[in-house]
């Protein structure tokens, strides 16, 4: 008897498990399959069939078929046999005899198909042998789990012990605290500073006068449980005092989280005319702030997968009383935009004049403090895209396999809608001990050796650089080990090429100063 494989399917055809136990092509499997269905008869008694090549025994299990698939020389009765084996294991492994309960212990019921037919002959097992054998348990694996286990238990007995005697000392310790500020004074202090070691030398605790007036302040009242001699009233020496400052052994860790990659920010007292180098809040008092996010995913091989720019323009205003007003904008007309208004947004008046104001002309804008840079959303637009020519900059990444090392190319161009600033490449790396060599570079590298990640950085894409590469060597690893790749850019123009063009003020007068921000940012720029 040789058993070519044992498969189940479902009542409409659909092949949900098949072993093979013999060597053949999934080609010819399929087809065998594909041909069970169609041979399939009704109303017949026995639960085989044959073709010119092959026999089909079968055995319906609710909305499922369990079919072996035989040499026309094999004994039927074991067929037989081996198909009863194998229904009474798929209920043991499947919890439910459908579609879905099958695909989720598929590889389980492989594994038990693989214990009763082996080469295409039927092993002598019964269903609890298999069950075991796929089990395999260990009694060495159980004393293991047992003994770490037992390990586990006694370090937690230790450990609420200990929490019981600290909380018992705590007690005891508020106990003797309630004789008055006399016990106190000599127990809880006086006890403290004599676990603290005094060098007699000027430069510790003792040299400075609050510790040594305190300690003779202590001592001067009568104590009944240590007797303890008075400290000695003479002046104290002079001294540096305690110094603070960073141990060698800390600036040691330091220095080797550094050559991690780490970036480690340092206590250093600012100088005179540098603590105010932070971006300054804005001054005007009415700022508009346009920004978009892009999301692009480009594929390796070329082409693009997904582009996606959402965009929001913000108010802020400083004043109360610059709340009454409006706003008038310019778009660049481009017909792949949309845009949508605040609920709170006239949508009539922006649909025909491009002004932006409230439903109620008679309720101001919020104001805000100046540090509060969000503000109050007016508008919102999102475009989409499957034109390659809109994506502001395309990676190509080459990498080859030549003897003991990888020689990888990466290459950037850069779209001439945009200036692109503080460009960040990030290249995957395989697991290094120490920096790639980097051969060629058109910018800057730096090297995360903890995440293992090669940092391509470019400050400024113009017209003079709207293209430029990268080369450099690893130890031989796949290709797709440096995917995907992310991107990083920010630019001061945008896609919809939105522009404030007037400040209207409701109560009349002169049109408030006003200021714009624009800006267009990465949220997820890879690829893939």
């Amino acid at each position: 008897m040789v058993v070519l494989a044992a498969s189940i399917l479902s009542k409409s055809g659909k092949v949900l498990v098949s072993r093979q136990f013999v060597e053949m092509t999934r080609i010819r499997i399929e087809g065998l399959l594909a041909a069970f269905p169609k041979l399939l008869g009704t109303g017949k008694q026995h639960t085989y069939f044959e073709t010119e090549n092959v026999r089909y025994v079968y055995q319906p299990i609710e909305a499922l078929y369990l079919v072996l698939v035989t040499n026309k020389q094999s004994n039927i009765l074991e067929d037989l046999e081996t198909l009863r084996l194998l229904s009474k294991l798929v209920p043991e492994y499947s919890v439910s005899l459908d579609e879905e309960g099958i695909g989720k212990t598929a590889f389980e019921l492989i594994f038990a198909f693989d214990e009763v037919i082996c080469l295409g002959h039927k092993e002598n097992v019964t269903v609890a042998q298999v069950k075991q054998y796929c089990e395999m348990e260990s009694h060495e694996e159980k004393l293991h789990k047992l003994v770490l286990q037992s390990k586990i238990n006694e370090t937690k007995d230790v450990m609420k012990r200990k929490a019981s005697e600290i909380e018992k000392s705590k007690i005891d310790k508020n106990r003797g605290d309630k004789g008055g500020f006399m016990s106190m004074g000599s127990g809880r202090i006086e006890t403290s500073l004599s676990e603290i070691s005094i060098p007699s030398s000027g430069s510790g605790f003792g040299s400075g006068s609050g510790f040594g007036g305190l300690i003779n302040e202590v001592d001067s009242f009568p104590t009944k449980s240590k007797g303890r001699q008075p400290s000695s009233a003479t002046a104290p020496p002079k001294g540096s005092g305690m110094q603070l400052g960073k141990s060698q052994k800390t600036n040691q860790f330091l220095e080797s989280l550094k050559a991690e990659g780490e970036l480690i920010v340092e206590d250093v007292k600012p100088k005179a005319g540098l603590a105010k180098a932070a971006i300054a809040p804005p001054t005007d008092p009415i700022t508009l702030t346009a920004e978009e996010k892009l999301n692009v995913t480009l594929k390796r091989d070329g082409g693009m997968s997904n582009f996606d720019v959402q965009g929001t323009l913000s108010l802020q205003i400083l004043n109360q009383e610059d709340g009454l007003i409006q706003v008038q904008i310019e778009t660049g007309g481009n017909p792949g935009i949309l845009f949508k208004t605040h609920p709170n947004m006239n949508k009539e008046l922006f649909s025909n004049e491009n002004i932006l104001g409230l439903k109620d002309p008679n309720r101001p804008f919020p104001t805000g403090p100046a540090g509060d840079a969000a503000g109050v959303g007016l508008l919102k637009w999102r475009m989409q895209s499957a034109d390659e020519s809109m994506v502001p900059l395309s990676i190509n990444c080459w990498p080859s396999v030549s003897g003991n090392e990888t020689y990888v190319s990466i290459e950037y161009e850069a779209s001439a809608m945009f200036d692109l600033q503080n460009v960040v490449i990030s290249i995957p790396l395989p697991a290094l001990r120490e920096a790639p060599s980097i051969r060629q570079i058109d910018g800057e590298w730096r090297f995360d050796s903890r995440n293992s990640i090669l940092e391509w950085s470019i400050v400024l894409i113009d017209n003079s650089n709207r293209s430029g590469s990268m080369e450099f060597v690893v130890p031989p690893a796949d290709s797709s080990v440096f995917f995907p790749i992310s991107v990083r850019f920010t630019a001061t123009s945008t896609y919809s090429d939105l522009k404030v063009v007037n400040i209207i003020p409701l109560r009349g007068g002169a049109p408030p100063k006003f200021s714009q921000r624009t800006n267009l940012v990465t949220e997820n720029y890879q690829v893939m």
